[in-house]
């Protein structure tokens, strides 16, 4: 579920674990492989979209001095160029170029942060929920205190018209007017669309957490969960079938995640801490990546059909 009430704007800056931990033995070694295989959709992305390489080389050439700069520094003595420099293997007057101008800002815009909260809300309040815990059609406005849309928005936030709020959301098509003019949450509201901005924002912040909590389980210090079920040289048809039925089972473990969560905030005294739940379905045909057929060929030599968890 791409929504989620959030109190702050994401910070894709946010680094778990200490902030100068030496490296593992042969390290860099054993992470060329694994990163040559979670580069390649993104780059994949990066051509399909017109980011060309210089770009891109541009981008990770700030990140790699900004993260050093601030991840790297060391406690009680100030950082410097010659020390970033040799962190990240960047020339010592690039360096001193780019240090200070920070990292490019991946916060939340205003309009994703609204639109999560509200519709996470409506997901998980006992007063716009059925009793299986769907969310439900609402009227535009009521009376006593009954649910309404406009009590719904209201519950968010007071600094923005809930007809502005209708408006837009009838726009992008996130929900529907019933033959009762009663407002229905559609279930494409779950995900943003392909024509729906927010879709980056989320592309960054779920795939940093996802990614941040995997390299945290390779380096020293607490694990995240981070599992998967996984079948090789199963049949197209059993694939869609399985792909049908996880995002089922999916769908049912976000909705009480955020309902939990929205009853635990009530009573959440607040602070600067975060908390990301995320779930991804991925299926492929064997000839659609550049490594899956070397991936099949490895498969080949035990034969037969795979699964497993990891």
């Amino acid at each position: 579920m791409s929504h989620a009430a959030d109190r702050y704007n994401s910070d894709m800056n946010a680094k778990p674990g200490s902030k100068a931990a030496a490296p593992q033995p042969n390290a860099a070694a054993k992470l060329h492989a694994p990163l040559a295989r979670l580069l390649r959709p993104l780059v994949r992305l990066c051509i399909r979209s017109g980011m060309t390489f210089p770009a891109l080389a541009q981008l990770l050439r700030e990140l790699f001095v900004n993260v050093a700069e601030h991840d790297f520094a060391l406690e009680g003595k100030e950082q410097t160029d010659s020390r970033v420099s040799l962190l990240t293997g960047i020339h010592r007057k690039e360096v001193a170029r780019l240090r200070g101008a920070g990292a490019p800002v991946h916060e939340a815009p205003a309009a994703v942060s609204l639109t999560s909260a509200v519709i996470a809300r409506w997901l998980a309040a006992p007063e716009f929920t059925d009793a299986k815990g769907e969310p439900l059609p609402l009227p535009r406005t009521a009376e006593d205190d009954a649910p309404s849309f406009e009590q719904l928005v209201a519950s968010v936030t007071k600094d923005v018209r809930p007809r502005a709020v209708l408006d837009e959301w009838i726009d992008r098509k996130l929900v529907t007017i019933n033959a009762d003019d009663e407002i229905e949450l559609v279930e494409a509201a779950f995900v943003p669309s392909g024509e729906d901005d927010s879709k980056w924002h989320y592309l960054g912040r779920n795939l940093h957490d996802h990614i941040a909590a995997a390299a945290q389980n390779v380096s020293d210090g607490p694990r995240f969960l981070e599992r998967a079920v996984h079948y090789n040289n199963i049949s197209p048809k059993l694939a869609r079938k399985l792909e049908a039925r996880s995002r089922e089972l999916a769908m049912d473990a976000l909705k009480t995640a955020n309902r939990e969560a929205n009853r635990a905030l009530a009573k959440d005294k607040g602070g600067d801490a975060r908390w990301n739940f995320g779930i991804y379905i991925y299926s492929e045909d064997a000839d659609e990546e550049g490594d899956s057929k070397d991936d099949n060929r490895e498969r080949g030599k035990e034969g037969g059909k795979e699964g497993g968890s990891s």
